[in-house]
């Protein structure tokens, strides 16, 4: 999942540029995490691995970010009555789900036009060699435009995936649901109930993952109930802390840091998400949680204090501004990266470099993002808020 600050020439708000930072490292963090571990899942390596094993945990950070930056950005500004709309500095709830629109659905289109593209040169097969016909691929294709996840029936590549033909796109559903659910409800609720909500949330997300068999919290991406409930968990209840959060730094107001913040926040991040594989199933689970629960939260609350400048400024934006076009365009790479390497049944099984291909993967899938920020998202964005 993945959430974009909005800068208001209207309103005078510090930007938090460390945060956008983060949720560039983030999204290479989850990048590399598909690579290797979605290859290690189909025996593209020649040997068992965990490189970046906990890079899914990127969504949860994306979740809390995006209440954070909710909160920050739209707390005081969304009023039910549009007769009192003050040009810039207020917006009713449609003029909010506008701006969540024109911020977001540019790239899941063109996220899902990547991902059918990726899908026609892998040969319309699913994984398990099955050919897919015109119909199921035009409404798989209809589903994901719309960002609706595909029942059984639609999943075009058979191994349950809400959205098949790009799936990460299942936290970018679940971040609708919860920009939906902070216009409607959360931005009312008094702190004290907001407490109560996250409170209620650390113990659902705790208690379902510790009962299911595999444990831990990688839920969301399956059309499964039981896999979507979790990711549902997952967004109910990082939205509301970051939202939470953001209300307390709001009241408390900290100093500024000084020194290497970004760097400092940054390695945090990366050695938690690349942390690999280890213990047993309630040892992995546990650490995933206090993730959840304190690390994270921790990370942007630093982040949120400290400040960059210079070049260095300049290089984090440009990360930041990356990061929800890589997050959105890098997954049908890597389908056809595991199709290419060595899935079995297709021409190139047992392709002795795979390093090399994934290298190469990631390096696509950076310039691709970077092309589709600077020629597609960032230009239509600027001609739909004109209008």
């Amino acid at each position: 999942m993945y959430i974009c600050t909005e800068t208001d020439n209207n309103m005078e708000r510090p930007r938090y540029d460390i945060l956008d930072g983060l949720r560039g490292v983030a999204a290479l963090m989850v990048l590399l995490y598909h690579v290797f571990n979605d290859a290690k899942s189909f025996y593209v390596w020649p040997a068992p691995v965990n490189e970046f094993y906990h890079g899914f945990m990127g969504v949860d950070f994306f979740f809390i970010l995006s209440g954070f930056v909710m909160g920050y950005a739209y707390d005081n500004r969304l009023i039910p009555n549009p007769s009192s709309v003050g040009e810039g500095k207020s917006m009713t709830f449609w003029g909010f789900v506008k701006r969540r629109l024109i911020r977001l659905h540019p790239m899941v289109v063109m996220g899902a036009l990547l991902g059918l593209i990726a899908f026609l040169i892998q040969g319309c097969t699913k994984w398990d060699g099955t050919e897919v016909g015109v119909e199921p691929l035009m409404w798989a294709t209809l589903l994901a435009l719309f960002l609706i996840p595909a029942p059984g029936g639609m999943d075009v590549r058979g191994n349950t995936e809400a959205f098949p033909l790009n799936g990460p796109h299942w936290s970018l559903f679940f971040e609708y649901i919860g920009s939906l659910l902070y216009g409607l409800l959360l931005h009312r609720l008094p702190t004290k109930w907001l407490r109560v909500w996250v409170a209620c949330g650390i113990f659902s997300i705790a208690a379902y993952s510790l009962m299911q068999e595999d444990g831990g919290v990688a839920y969301g991406w399956s059309s499964e109930p039981v896999n979507l409930l979790g990711g549902a968990l997952r967004m109910l209840y990082a939205y509301p802390m970051g939202l939470l959060m953001a209300r307390m730094f709001r009241k408390r107001n900290p100093e500024p840091l000084h020194g290497p913040v970004f760097i400092f926040c940054s390695m945090a991040l990366v050695l938690l998400l690349g942390f690999p594989l280890f213990g047993g199933k309630d040892t992995e689970t546990i650490f995933q949680l206090i993730c959840l629960f304190s690390f994270f939260p921790g990370i942007i609350w630093i982040g949120a204090r400290g400040m960059v400048r210079g070049r260095l400024q300049q290089a984090v934006s440009f990360l930041g501004r990356l990061s929800y076009p890589l997050y959105a365009v890098h997954f049908p790479l890597v389908y056809l990266y595991i199709t290419w390497v060595g899935n079995d049944g297709h021409p190139y099984q047992g392709y002795s470099h795979p390093w090399a291909a994934a290298f190469v993967t990631i390096a696509a899938s950076v310039l691709i993002a970077t092309i589709c920020l600077l020629f597609y998202d960032e230009p239509l964005r600027k001609w739909l808020n004109r209008k």
